[in-house]
């Protein structure tokens, strides 16, 4: 069934979210009065209340995508997914030509490494697993959870590690120390944090954005070496970087 009224006058906004910046866009679609959806993938027990009407979990691959759109009367799509998040990404592109539907990525600009930093660029969080096959050394691992497991055969390595959910009873590393806390998290505490943790090392996405940029500048004013993994790369698309672009974007296409 439709989630929301197919009738009205104007067709919702698929946002397909999990970031800071969909939170920020789902607000600015409710105070404009716009319909819209936004969709979690269903990987973080509590998400933030939400301005706009919510739904959680997969969609079933590019053919569920296109299917839902269809169904729920979707006018366009926004994916504002974590810059990581590839499958979605390129299942978005696929499902909306499928179904013909708009679509447009909100995208923070990746973070740029200043004359003052120390980076090693890697591919992947197999990579940066690679790039640690050393010396023991305290690492603030800060990559989310779903790519651990890559890093669970380096026993020398002391790992701090910080989680939006407490670590689920099949968590992979054994030497380690696990933070439970949500972002977006301010310089200072990161700071902080990696001062308490004597961190040696930062292991970090290249997210980009505001809101995930403390331990960067943390690590910068420590003067401690940063593997830094760098984008998937995904399809062409449509991108803006703030939710004023995106609601220039939609104010063109609808016009109101």
């Amino acid at each position: 069934m439709p989630m929301i009224d197919s009738h009205s006058d104007i067709r919702p906004t698929l946002i397909l979210g999990g970031t800071t910046e969909a939170s920020r866009l789902a607000q600015a679609m409710a105070d404009a009065g716009r319909p819209a959806i936004l969709s979690y993938a269903g990987r973080v027990a509590s998400p933030r209340a939400q301005p706009v009407a919510v739904r959680s979990g997969g969609f079933g691959g590019a053919e569920g995508l296109a299917a839902f759109l269809r169904d729920n009367g979707i006018g366009q799509v926004i994916d504002a997914t974590h810059p990581f998040a590839a499958r979605i990404s390129r299942n978005a592109v696929v499902a909306c030509a499928m179904a013909g539907v708009p679509l447009c990525a909100f995208e923070r600009p990746p973070w740029v490494a200043g004359p003052q930093d120390d980076w090693t660029h890697v591919p992947d969080p197999e990579g940066a697993a690679s790039a640690l096959d050393g010396p023991g050394r305290r690492v603030f691992l800060a990559i989310g959870r779903q790519h651990l497991a890559a890093f669970a055969p380096l026993a020398q390595h002391r790992f701090l590690t910080r989680l939006v959910d407490a670590p689920a009873p099949d968590f992979p590393l054994r030497n380690a120390e696990v933070v439970v806390a949500r972002g977006p998290f301010r310089p200072e505490d990161d700071l902080a944090l990696m001062r308490a943790h004597g961190t040696e090392l930062l292991v970090a996405k290249n997210a980009g954005g505001a809101g995930a940029e403390a331990k960067i500048l943390a690590a910068r004013t420590l003067g401690i070496p940063v593997i830094m993994i760098d984008r998937p790369e995904l399809p062409d698309r449509p991108v803006r970087g703030t939710v004023a672009g995106i609601m220039d974007w939609l104010h063109a296409r609808l016009g109101v």
